[in-house]
């Protein structure tokens, strides 16, 4: 029996599915996948992804890995996985579409390969059909100077236990956040953060307590202490996630 590895890049809507990781009971897109690659592919096929986004968060670039098996060691593989990409679509959901299939080294590893990972956040501030479960209705002015002032800070830390669920199995609350700043959009506000991995609902968290700052309920240095102190309930509450979008991830060995 031969198997070789494929990378499979997608995007999603994450606004009907209850995150990527597949769990009992509720339907997730990691679950979606998995069918649709075993149907096409007519064996039992399970991926692991870069990551494991909430429920309602969506992802214009997400990740995945999962080893087709062959016949027989000699069996001819396709020259040009890309033809994979139209049937597998037509089985899978509109909110969640193939971009590419691509052979990898066998020991290649979707999650633990990424080199960096990048999010964006969007919020609105008038009432807009078009932007429902898209983005975050925010009712009330921010000072985004002060917002900006912050989010610079955090690329002076490393530890962001504050940010981060309690009771993870992470070994390490660990980051090195590389960008973090907020920029309107026209009438929105897009915030982008980039960081060599993230901790579960860490970047809600931050925007969270960005926010805060924006509504000048803390000032810069209580937003330093927040930090310092590694204590979860310290820091703002977390956004929704309809606005939160996974939008870039980074392999040295994926163009």
């Amino acid at each position: 029996m031969n198997t070789q590895r494929y990378f499979i890049e997608l995007s999603y809507n994450g606004t009907a599915y209850h995150g990527w990781q597949i769990q009992p009971n509720a339907i997730t897109v990691q679950e979606c996948l998995d069918k649709a690659l075993s149907v096409y592919f007519r064996q039992t096929l399970a991926t692991l992804g870069c990551g494991r986004t909430d429920s309602g968060v969506h992802a214009t670039q997400f990740y995945a890995h999962f080893d087709l098996k062959f016949d027989t060691p000699n069996a001819l593989r396709p020259s040009d996985p890309s033809r994979f990409i139209t049937g597998i679509n037509s089985l899978l959901p509109y909110q969640i579409a193939i971009k590419r299939v691509f052979e990898v080294h066998n020991d290649a590893h979707a999650r633990f390969d990424a080199t960096e990972r990048a999010y964006h956040y969007h919020i609105h501030f008038h009432k807009d059909p078009f932007k429902l479960e898209r983005s975050w209705l925010f009712k009330g002015e921010l000072n985004i100077e002060a917002m900006n002032e912050a989010a610079t800070v955090l690329l002076d830390h490393t530890d962001f236990s504050c940010f981060s669920k309690s009771n993870t199995q992470t070994f390490t609350n660990n980051c090195k956040i590389m960008e973090a700043h907020f920029q309107f959009k026209e009438e929105d506000l897009l915030f982008t953060i980039r960081a060599d991995r993230f901790l579960r609902n860490m970047v809600r968290a931050i925007v969270g307590t960005l926010v805060r700052v924006g509504k000048n309920e803390i000032d810069l240095a209580q937003f330093k202490e927040i930090i310092a102190s590694k204590n979860r309930s310290n820091a703002g509450q977390s956004v929704p996630a309809c606005g939160l979008y996974l939008v870039n991830v980074v392999y040295p060995y994926v163009k």
